[in-house]
């Protein structure tokens, strides 16, 4: 009876949301992962599964085992890191979240450095501008940009960037350039959908906070695909310097306002806890930190 292996094929067919997905995941046998479920339960005397030809659930029993499988799984995992940590190697599996924009021009080309440098360490990157939840979503990381003021997370900052106001040449040339924010009022806006301000618009200036409710033609809840619009002559975009900072040097959008700034974010790797943090954890956040600090984008 091996209660490891039972507790790990439940636990992957509840996170998979099926036994051949589950199988899949654990590298076995659809028949092996049904037989080691059933034998939990047989052992255990109660069911933990509902199964339906369309979906499975979780009892009420099963949801409260579940929760200590996950907690007795993470913690072998956490020892074997903790082992392997002594001998100055990370391994294990690493689930990383950042925003899609971010993770794909500035994090993709990373990956293969920091794999070739730890080879024992298995990444799972998933790129979301959602705000995701990392322990519910079972995150070791993510990347936030924000200004994390009320964050309970653990955080190190690994680089800063700016909003600016921008758009093409040729928009500018056919509506005009706006000199202040209130001008933004009578302009073509593009609307990035995540702003936690939503339309309304904030810059510092010679006379202080300035905000402006402005009435975009189009949104978006990407940043690159705002800025495509913006390129595309279709009005005025708001967006961070790591992705508007090559445009603005190749003259393909300008900034505008310069007498007005807008917010300054930082750019976090998040993390739930400290305590027990797993070496492939800590040699990701150190990886990250040391790329970052020389961003490879205007200030």
């Amino acid at each position: 009876m091996d209660r490891f292996r039972e507790m790990q094929s439940f636990t992957a067919v509840v996170d998979a949301g099926s036994f051949v997905a589950a199988a899949d995941a654990l590298e076995s046998s659809k028949a092996a992962v049904s037989r080691h479920v059933a034998e939990l339960e047989e052992r255990l005397g109660v069911r933990l599964l509902q199964r339906t030809t369309r979906r499975l659930s979780l009892t009420d029993e099963g949801q409260a085992f579940y929760a200590r499988c996950k907690d007795i799984l993470g913690a072998i995992e956490e020892a074997e890191s903790e082992a392997s940590s002594r001998a100055g190697e990370a391994s294990g599996l690493l689930r990383v979240n950042a925003p899609v924009s971010f993770g794909i021009l500035h994090l993709a080309p990373l990956w293969g450095a920091f794999a070739a440098a730890h080879p024992k360490v298995s990444l799972e990157v998933s790129l979301a501008d959602r705000l995701v939840d990392l322990v519910e979503e079972g995150y070791d990381l993510a990347i936030r940009i924000s200004r994390l003021d009320n964050s309970s997370l653990i955080s190190r900052k690994l680089a800063s960037t700016r909003l600016v106001a921008c758009a093409s040449p040729i928009y500018l040339r056919e509506h005009g350039t706006p000199l202040t924010p209130e001008d933004l009022a009578a302009h073509a806006v593009i609307s990035y959908s995540y702003f936690a301000s939503g339309d309304e618009w904030s810059f510092d200036g010679p006379q202080g906070r300035v905000s402006v409710r402005t009435r975009p033609h189009f949104h978006a809840n990407n940043g690159d695909t705002c800025v495509a619009a913006a390129l595309a002559h279709q009005g005025i975009v708001l967006q961070p310097t790591f992705l508007v900072g090559e445009a603005l040097q190749n003259q393909r959008l300008v900034a505008l306002l310069p007498e007005y700034r807008a917010a300054e974010l930082g750019i976090y790797a998040v993390y739930a806890s400290r305590k027990q943090q797993p070496l492939k954890l800590r040699k990701l956040i150190d990886f990250l930190v040391e790329v970052f600090r020389s961003p490879r984008w205007p200030g």
